[in-house]
């Protein structure tokens, strides 16, 4: 499997990532817990290339591919926005009340919770976020 979504900036287009995750885990077959997952996943990404990738009256996009082998399904997010590394921001600490805790980490946290790998890569002035989740159980 091999499938690619292009999304402007603008909120209003979540739903149509929504959308492209519920076909993606139909064709595979997967659980809808695991569903709900990468969806939630793959939602704090994408808003939050929407909201600070790219500044507020410029237009721009981000581009979604999902890769399946049967074993490892692998979700490419592209942007050409300002370069911003997620794996480098420090986790939230979840031990510490809401009104106690920094804004911000939250996101990145709940991504590496559900992905088994989360790699970024600035090339060709594009972020490339690269998650990977294995989707059989061994």
């Amino acid at each position: 499997m091999n499938k690619e979504l292009i999304l402007k900036n603008d909120v209003a287009e979540l739903d149509k990532l929504a959308a492209f995750i519920e076909e993606v885990a139909a064709e595979l077959g997967l659980d809808p817990e695991m569903e709900m997952n990468l969806n939630l996943a793959l939602e704090e990404v994408v808003s939050n290339v929407i909201l600070y990738a790219y500044p507020p009256d410029e237009e721009g996009t981000v581009s979604v591919v999902a890769k399946c082998d049967g074993k490892t399904l692998v979700f490419i997010i592209t942007d050409r926005g300002k370069e911003f590394d997620p794996t480098k921001v420090k986790d939230a600490d979840v031990t510490l009340s809401a009104e106690d805790r920094q804004i911000g980490g939250l996101g990145i946290y709940i991504v590496r919770n559900i992905m088994n790998k989360v790699v970024y890569q600035r090339l060709d002035g594009s972020n490339v976020l690269t998650l990977t989740k294995s989707i059989v159980n061994e």
